[in-house]
């Protein structure tokens, strides 16, 4: 599970997933469900897929959390795109590949800061107005 980096900003909708799963379990967790209806429940038995993919624990953990959310899991491909890039430093083209898009949406999504400042601003070079 890792810790939230403070450049990776989480958006909303995906925020309770990446509190109970952290950053890690949360990419895991969207790449596998991600854009799919899924019904959490509250007591997940060993059979469900969810709980062979996070835990029987994480499971009935994220049905608790996210009992006010939508039934149907966001693809949040952009924070996705700034997972991948940032923290496991993957080629955009690899990127590209994973999320089923292509190497110039995966460029616009790390272009585009989430939600606040995607990555350190450098101040050594001056702003185009």
């Amino acid at each position: 599970m890792g810790a939230p980096d403070p450049y990776l900003k989480v958006p909303a909708q995906i925020a309770p997933y990446v509190e109970v799963l952290g950053i890690d379990g949360a990419k895991d967790f969207l790449m596998e469900f991600g854009g799919a209806e899924l019904y959490l429940a509250t007591r997940p038995t060993g059979r469900s897929r969810l709980a062979k993919v996070i835990g029987i624990e994480k499971a009935a953990a994220l049905a608790v959390a996210a009992e006010h959310l939508p039934s149907r899991v966001p693809v949040a491909k952009q924070w996705l795109a700034h997972v991948f890039y940032h923290q496991e430093g993957l080629s955009k083209a690899e990127i590209a590949r994973k999320l089923h898009t292509t190497d110039v949406t995966v460029r616009s999504y790390l272009k585009k800061p989430l939600v606040g400042i995607a990555r350190p601003v450098d101040d050594r070079q001056m702003r185009l107005l």
